[in-house]
Order: structure tokens, then C-alpha cells, then sequence
């Protein structure tokens, strides 16, 4: 018998109608759907009218449930992995199965999907050609993290909560400078998203008196250095531009 698939499977971060096409038929046909919040997952489940055998899976049983699922997989089964939003293993559980898995010989499948850090650097008006993604900061040795970080060029992506929101955009700017340039995506693809854009002491200026609410990502440009590559289109400094059928592909 062969083995079975693992898929890693990307959910919204805000409006259920990002959900690709493909995602809604691997839930629907997996053996076992594993979420890190299984009330969360049944929500979106009950939505797309999916019934799926819901297990959890997540960073506080991760360690233990890791053996389980790669038995299930190795019967044959098929097994669809899920967070609660955006895609699993990028500041979520995913990592450790994905691994194990991949070391078993087990065939891995991600699946293109939602992910709040795309959206938000895209948005943010940055440098988006090189960026580098931290994800939470570290509660201990958070300052040496970010002191690391200031000889970095590409611009920089944080994830954070919105209680410690005020906190952090006052260490990015002790450490970074207050005049760097910065952007701050709230509530992605949701009814009140926000993305709030300026120099570190604006933003956080704004957010000590209008109090953060829901997912959290900041943007942070890099620092001033060489000449940064930008992919810059030729035909730009008044050459003309080839017609349809003469551009390359």
C-alpha cells in the first residue's frame, strides 16, 4: 500500500471568500483535516458546507500528534493540515510535520494560498524586490534580535499582537531610528482594514491614541545602503517599446 499526502493547506486571514477553489476540494476529500484551533476550522467549515474529521494539531501537542498522523499517512489516508488563518508553518505549527514527513518519504503538498505578510508588504508602499520576514519577535533577546537587524537592507516584516503593538513600535524606532519608514497593515482582507503609513514615530504616534484592534503585521524599510537591485523595465528612458508580438515571453 502506498503511502498518503500530506496537504498544507492555506486559509483566510479575514473574508472566507479567499479560499481557492482547490482548498475547499482537499478538505472536502481528505481523511483527516488537522487544525490548530478546531472551533476556529469549523466555522469555515460549516460555511462551505464541508464535513471533515477534525483532529487538533497544534504548537502545544504538536510533539505528541507528529507520530499519529504520519501513521495515518503511512495506511494510506490523506490528511489536510489548516491554522487558523493564512498558511500553516509561517508563524504557526506546520514545520515539525512537514519535516517529519519529508524525512519518512511521505509526499508533501502546499497548496498557493492566503498569508497575511504578502498583502502587507505589497501594500506598503516599500521596497518589496528583497525583504526578509521575522515574524513574532522573540520575548527574551528581542533587543539583541533587533540590533542585528540594523545593518539590514531589505525591508522587514514583523507579525505582532495589537496589546503589544505601541510596545514594539517603540523599540523598532529606539533601535532603528524614529525617522524610518514604516507601515502598519491591520485587519487584512477584513471589513476595517487599515494600513497605517510613515515614519515610526508617526505611526506609533497614531497608535497611542487610537487603540490597536485585530491582526497585526509591520513593515519596516530597510536600512540605507548600496544601491538596493530593482528590476527596472529597459524601454523606460524613452526607447520604444516593442509591439505585442515582438515582446519577449
Amino acid at each position: 500500500m502506498s503511502a498518503g499526502i500530506l496537504y498544507i493547506v492555506p486559509t483566510p486571514v479575514g473574508n472566507l471568500d479567499d479560499i481557492t477553489l482547490r482548498a475547499l476540494e482537499v478538505l472536502r476529500t481528505a481523511d483527516v483535516i488537522l487544525a490548530e484551533d478546531t472551533r476556529t476550522t469549523s466555522v469555515l467549515l460549516r460555511h462551505f458546507d464541508i464535513i471533515g474529521k477534525l483532529y487538533a494539531h497544534h504548537k502545544y501537542n504538536e510533539h505528541k500528534t507528529v507520530a499519529f498522523v504520519v501513521e495515518q499517512l503511512r495506511s494510506g489516508r490523506t490528511a489536510a493540515l489548516v491554522s487558523d488563518a493564512g498558511t500553516p508553518g509561517i508563524s504557526d505549527p506546520g514545520f515539525l510535520l512537514a519535516r517529519e514527513c519529508a524525512r519518512e518519504g511521505i509526499e508533501v503538498r502546499t497548496l498557493p494560498g492566503a498569508t497575511a505578510c504578502i498583502p502587507a508588504l505589497v501594500s506598503s508602499g516599500l521596497p518589496c524586490d528583497r525583504f526578509c520576514f521575522e515574524g513574532f519577535l522573540p520575548q527574551k533577546g528581542r533587543n539583541t534580535l533587533l540590533q542585528e537587524l540594523t545593518k539590514e537592507t531589505r525591508t522587514m516584516i514583523f507579525y505582532e499582537s495589537p496589546r503589544r503593538l505601541v510596545k514594539t513600535l517603540e523599540q523598532l524606532a529606539g533601535v532603528f531610528g524614529a525617522g524610518r519608514e514604516c507601515s502598519v497593515a491591520r485587519e487584512i482582507s477584513k471589513l476595517h482594514e487599515e494600513h497605517r503609513r510613515g515614519t515610526l514615530s508617526e505611526v506609533l504616534e497614531h497608535f497611542r491614541a487610537v487603540e490597536p484592534k485585530g491582526e497585526i503585521v509591520i513593515v519596516v524599510a530597510g536600512a540605507p545602503g548600496e544601491e538596493r537591485h530593482v528590476h527596472r523595465n529597459k524601454y523606460r528612458d524613452g526607447a520604444e517599446e516593442p509591439a505585442d508580438e515582438e515582446r519577449e515571453l
